[in-house]
């Protein structure tokens, strides 16, 4: 397969499991519209980070890129200010939101997420039916969720402040509302990302271990069957591990793939509008950012902070998050 046209290791689609129903999640946020949506906070800005907005240059050329993405071209974008959370929503945050309105996941109304080979244990990879055949290393486990990440037999209580994961788009929306604020635009993650630098490959700069330090999560080895963990995490780091960008955020590379506003699109930013630019206004897909600890560079390498990738609404597995975002009023 040419290095350019391979696609993502680190996610799949709920279209691609032979197990899949009809999507019954079409109307989870009209459910969660008619429960109770009180905020967490009289303040739901507290703890965020205002940005100032501005113009910055988005996308990339870069030789390591994939232009069938849509990565590229290079142009200038204007952001208006706004507020983002510093880390990933976490599994305490998210227990929260969960207790307040007894709100049902995507993963958990299909009975079944995505979960990566080497995690599943051996008692219930006696039970896995399906595998993804396009990438065999996602695993279709029924009872795996956010609260048993790994199938029924595990769970988060020794990961409270690691991000939530098999959350889809519309779960992160929901909570993204019940909390007062809202998934970032593809084009404010970006810039939030990028921490101030110009054109940079990664969010600390063009090198991916300066002096040999490593700054984020991702795949250490030889993917998808040995992790030496060099990094020091074979699965989710907590939500501030590593230093922050020069903005205050933390794993904006790696870790987990983050949620975007924005439905997905290889082209339509070429010709779209350059200040706050939401994304076409219809399509099949949702906008994930970021990459995730399964991301290689020998396979996937989208943990560079111009890279870019998508998934269907309804789509959750064991490396999916998001963090939230807020206007600025």
């Amino acid at each position: 397969m040419n290095e350019q046209t391979k696609p993502s290791c680190c996610s799949t689609s709920r279209s691609e499991a032979q197990a899949a129903p009809q999507s019954i999640s079409a109307d989870s946020l009209k459910r969660f519209d008619q429960q109770d949506s009180r905020l967490t906070s009289p303040n739901p800005l507290e703890g965020m980070i205002y940005l100032p907005g501005g113009e910055f240059l988005m996308g990339t050329d870069d030789r390591e890129g994939f232009p069938q993405d849509g990565e590229g071209p290079v142009r200038p974008v204007t952001v208006a200010p706004f507020y983002v959370d510093p880390c990933t929503v976490s599994n305490a945050e998210f227990s929260r939101f969960v207790q307040a309105t007894g709100y049902k996941t995507d993963a958990e109304r299909f009975g079944w997420s995505f979960v990566f080979h080497l995690f599943v244990s051996e008692e219930t990879a006696a039970k896995v039916k399906h595998v993804v055949q396009r990438t065999p290393w996602w695993w279709n486990v029924e009872g795996s969720d956010w609260a048993h990440p790994e199938g029924p037999d595990s769970s988060i209580e020794d990961r409270m402040d690691h991000p939530v994961i098999h959350v889809s788009w519309n779960d992160a929306a929901a909570y993204c509302k019940w909390a007062g604020k809202r998934l970032l635009t593809e084009a404010e993650w970006e810039y939030a990302a990028r921490g101030g630098l110009v054109q940079k490959r990664y969010p600390w700069g063009d090198l991916l271990k300066p002096d040999g330090e490593h700054l984020c999560n991702i795949w250490q080895g030889k993917f998808p069957d040995k992790n030496n963990m060099s990094d020091g995490y074979a699965g989710t780091a907590p939500v501030r591990s590593f230093k922050p960008n020069g903005f205050g955020l933390y794993n904006v590379a790696g870790n987990v793939w983050e949620w975007c506003g924005d439905w997905f699109s290889p082209t339509w930013h070429i010709e779209g509008p350059r200040v706050d630019p939401k994304g076409p206004d219809r399509g099949t897909s949702r906008v994930m950012r970021g990459g995730s600890y399964l991301c290689h560079k020998s396979y996937c390498n989208r943990y560079r902070v111009a890279a870019r990738s998508s998934n269907t609404p309804d789509s959750s597995a064991g490396n999916m998050g998001f963090r939230c975002a807020a206007d600025a009023k």
